[in-house]
Order: C-alpha cells, then structure tokens, then sequence
C-alpha cells in the first residue's frame, strides 16, 4: 500500500486526527497537516527530501490539545526524536501513529541528515594563536591538546550571529522557558559576543538529548560544526551513564527537578 492510502486509511478510520507530511507550494516542499476534511489534498502528499523537525509540529499541536492523535512521517532521524520526546513526556506515544520513510540526503546542504552521513568537513581556515586548523573541524579533537580546542572552539564560536536557527529548528528543544532568551545570561546586541555563553549553554543543554539529525548544523548559516560539538557532549553521556538519546524509549538518566537530581522525566503538564 503506498503512502497516500496509508494516510487516508489513518484519517477515516479515524485513528489520527492529523497527519503531517510535505506538500509542494510554489516549487518548495513544506510541512503541511492533512485532515479529514481535506482529504483531496493528499494528492499533493510527499515525502519530501528537504527535512523539517515534523514532530516538533508535533509537540506544539500537543500543546494545545493533549489528547488530539497525530500522524507523522517519520524517517531514522525522526524516530528518535520521537523516543527522545516520549521519555520526556513531551508526547504521548498511544497517540502517535507513525509511517516509515526511506532516509535522504537533504538538499539544502548535502553534509546533514542521518546518523550514518558523518559531521560536515568544511573549508579552509585561518590561523588562530598559531595554529593552522585543517579543513576537518573533526580532526581537532584527535590531534590538538586542550589549549588548541579551546582556540578552535573559540573561533568557531566567534562566528555565531545569534539567529537562533540551531534551537529554533532542534526537534528536541521544548522548555516553556528557554534560558537562551534570558537577557542577563545571554546579551543582545555586540557581536561577536565576548563569552560564547550561547553555545555553552546549549551544548550543555543537549547533553543527553541531542538525537544527532544534523538539523542545527544544516540550519547554521555561519557553517559552525555544532554536529560534532553535540557528539562529543553526547559521547561523555554515553561514557558516564551508558545511555544514548533516542535508541528506545529508555528514560534520560538525569533530570533535575527543583534543587534535586532525579532519574525519572517530568511530568508533561509541568513542561508544557
């Protein structure tokens, strides 16, 4: 059975009360929510090689209803999303109905999408404090010491502009109250800043989360390699409580809840 019929089936048996896929519009494929009383606008369904976060739609329409059944297209990359947004009770699985797609190169940039294609190599680039970084952001981590890291970071860091594309589009970023938007931790304004706060925090933050779609890199219009740094926070998460983001269903290890450390999410009406 193709795709189109699967999701018709899913809308009249009523087992979902929207699906989201693509449908093209002026040239451009874009997510796009299929209902029930629309169902002649299915002919227009596809898949789509370009990758939005579809289940972060997801969560924003669970938001608003909590009980509302949704359909998504789903592909490696967005299953575990999906895992990750389950543990964290950001949605709620018995109302999730999910068909598999075939993963694909994106066609914005072709270095970004499933765990399989590996962090982008990007070009030439200057010196910094003496050193003459090679055109393998990846490589620093192999054969450079930790003062040299902290230089390349630092340059990598210098280029944000703070368009927030990298958690806009992050299919796992859900606080009500992202701290990103603090004025007084994260100042606007001057760039670059002096202290690369942004990115500390968010690195921190992705720790145990980042399911490694490669979406931020892909939406980083200042080429920062920001893949490898959620890799390398995720590889200590790996190493210190042998978990890995998005696998299965298996609850984060930590979480806090006020003033203490706990191993179990929390509850979804406080994160939503």
């Amino acid at each position: 059975m193709d795709i189109i019929n699967q999701v018709e089936q899913l809308l009249e048996q009523g087992k979902v009360d929207i699906f989201i896929g693509y449908k093209e519009l002026d040239g451009h494929v874009i997510p796009h929510g299929f209902t029930k009383e629309n169902l002649d606008e299915l002919k227009d369904l596809k898949t789509g090689e370009t990758r939005y976060s579809l289940e972060k739609m997801a969560t924003h329409l669970a938001k608003k209803d909590k009980d509302l059944k949704i359909g998504i297209i789903a592909r490696e990359c967005n299953k575990r999303a999906l895992n990750c947004l389950y543990t964290w009770n950001q949605l709620n699985p018995e109302n999730m109905e999910i068909i598999n797609v075939n993963c694909c190169p994106s066609r914005i940039k072709i270095h970004a999408d499933c765990s399989y294609l590996e962090p982008k190599k990007s070009g030439k680039f200057k010196k910094e404090h003496g050193i003459e970084f090679n055109n393998d952001p990846e490589e620093l981590m192999e054969k450079y010491d930790n003062n040299e890291r902290f230089s390349r970071w630092m340059y990598e860091f210098n280029k944000c502009i703070k368009c927030y594309g990298c958690r806009n589009i992050c299919p796992v970023c859900f606080c009500s109250d992202c701290s990103l938007e603090d004025p007084d931790l994260v100042e606007t304004g001057d760039l670059p800043p002096d202290v690369p706060i942004f990115h500390l925090v968010r690195a921190s933050h992705m720790a145990g989360r980042c399911i490694d779609c490669g979406l931020c890199e892909d939406a980083c219009p200042a080429e920062i390699p920001l893949r490898l740094l959620y890799r390398e926070i995720n590889q200590i998460v790996s190493d210190v409580f042998d978990y890995q983001p998005g696998q299965n269903m298996e609850k984060s290890p930590f979480t806090v809840i006020g003033d203490k450390v706990t191993l179990e999410p929390k509850p979804m009406d406080t994160l939503l």
